[in-house]
C-alpha cells in the first residue's frame, strides 16, 4: 500500500499525499473564509444595506442640525427675531395676550 501511481506515471509516498491533503484543506478553508467570512463576498450585501441606512440617518441628522442652527441664529441675543421670541414665550412660559386664542396641535 506504500506508493500510489500519479497521472505522469510517478509514485506518491504517503507522506507526500498527507502534505498535499493538508495543502488542499488550507486552500478550501481560505476559499470558504473568502466567501462566507465576516469580510467575505457574501457579507458585502449586508455592508451595502447598512451603508444605505447610515446615509439615510446622516441626511436626517444633517437636516435636524441645520434646523437647530437656524433656530439658534433666530434667538441670537444681538438680533433676536421677534416672531421666534414670541413663539418661545408662548410655548415655554405660557405667556399670551388677553385677546389671543391658543390652539394646541399635536
Amino acid at each position: 500500500m506504500g506508493r500510489m501511481k500519479t497521472f505522469r506515471g510517478g509514485t506518491i509516498t504517503p507522506r507526500e499525499r498527507l502534505t498535499q491533503s493538508g495543502a488542499m484543506l488550507v486552500i478550501v478553508v481560505l476559499l470558504a473564509m473568502a466567501l462566507l467570512g465576516p469580510r467575505g463576498l457574501l457579507a458585502w450585501r449586508e455592508y451595502d444595506r447598512q451603508l444605505e441606512l447610515r446615509q439615510t440617518e446622516l441626511k436626517t441628522l444633517l437636516a435636524q442640525r441645520d434646523d437647530l442652527r437656524n433656530r439658534v441664529a433666530l434667538v441670537d441675543p444681538r438680533k433676536v427675531d421677534p416672531d421666534m421670541a414670541g413663539e418661545l414665550l408662548r410655548s415655554d412660559l405660557n405667556v399670551v395676550h388677553p385677546d389671543e386664542v391658543v390652539m394646541l396641535l399635536d
